[in-house]
């Protein structure tokens, strides 16, 4: 039997390009022109976000090196201070226990500047404890919390203490 219609023989003819070769050249260039732009402004967002973050540990740092700097007469503690246990998620911070034992036999005060790293080792933030009234040979802890919130899980290390 013979098609009566002529358009039904057109219909039934091969395209010049078979149709999935088509789809996959039109879904590629659409892609491409989509990605370029979206590449620029991904690009751009991670730039502006590093620079933030770059500009709050420089902050920070400089705030804590301000605050070391207020301590009289403090001498070289590190020895007698340590991290307690891992950083814990405080809300929107990380907080550190930090543990000072007085080595002296004098009551004693500790200033202490709290690093806060990245998984990478990357420094991300530094803050300042104050553990006061330490009595002669013994220990107390302290609470050091970051100046913001933290991604991952990030690790705290002593970088200075001072007793005074």
């Amino acid at each position: 039997m013979t098609p009566s219609h002529p358009r039904t023989t057109t219909l039934l003819t091969p395209l010049p390009l078979p149709l999935p070769l088509l789809l996959a050249a039109l879904l590629t260039l659409t892609t491409t022109a989509c990605s370029d732009s979206d590449v620029d402004k991904a690009k751009d967002r991670a730039a502006s976000a590093t620079a933030k973050a770059g500009e709050a540990v420089s902050s920070a740092t400089e705030a804590a090196a301000s605050k070391m700097a207020e301590v009289k007469d403090g001498v070289n503690a590190k020895s007698d201070v340590k991290v307690d246990g891992s950083v814990q998620s405080d809300g929107d911070r990380e907080k550190a226990e930090i543990k000072a034992t007085n080595s002296t036999d004098k009551k004693a005060d500790y200033t202490i500047s709290v690093n806060f790293r990245d998984k990478d080792g990357k420094l991300v933030d530094t803050s300042v404890l104050n553990i006061s009234g330490v009595d002669p040979k013994q220990s107390k802890s302290g609470t050091v919390r970051s100046n913001r919130d933290l991604s991952g899980t990030p690790k705290a290390e002593i970088n200075r203490a001072l007793r005074h």
